[in-house]
């Protein structure tokens, strides 16, 4: 665990203990990060199990791999991945896709309330 500019960022190499800590802490999470191959879950069963837990999690998916643009277009429709980062991930594409997801989380959100009340 370490922060970063007052964001609280969590780092596993398993996917079932990430799995794990989000379940416990669904609420806290803004923002999950995945590589698409991992032993044990791919990162997109991972990202379905978590958008089931708190369906406003935005999700980017990353990987060096050609992934089939009907595939992503299938997960962008049923909102279940928010992004797609290609390897090798350069430090400014990644803060500028973090920095976009987290503004549409905090406009999402607006948004919700706006609705509710």
């Amino acid at each position: 665990m370490g922060t970063i500019n007052g964001i609280t960022v969590f780092t596993f190499t398993d996917p079932g203990m990430a799995l794990e800590h989000f379940k416990f802490n669904k609420e806290n999470y803004v923002l999950v990060i995945s590589d698409l191959r991992m032993p044990g879950l791919t990162g997109t069963e991972l990202i379905k199990e978590l958008k089931k837990l708190n369906r406003y999690v935005r999700t980017i998916l990353m990987t060096a791999f050609t992934i089939n643009d009907n595939l992503f277009q299938e997960f962008a429709k049923k909102e279940l991945i928010s992004g797609f980062i290609r390897k090798p991930i350069h430090l400014d594409g990644l803060r500028t896709e973090v920095n976009n997801q987290l503004h549409t989380y905090e406009f999402q959100k607006q948004e919700s309330f706006i609705k509710i009340s």
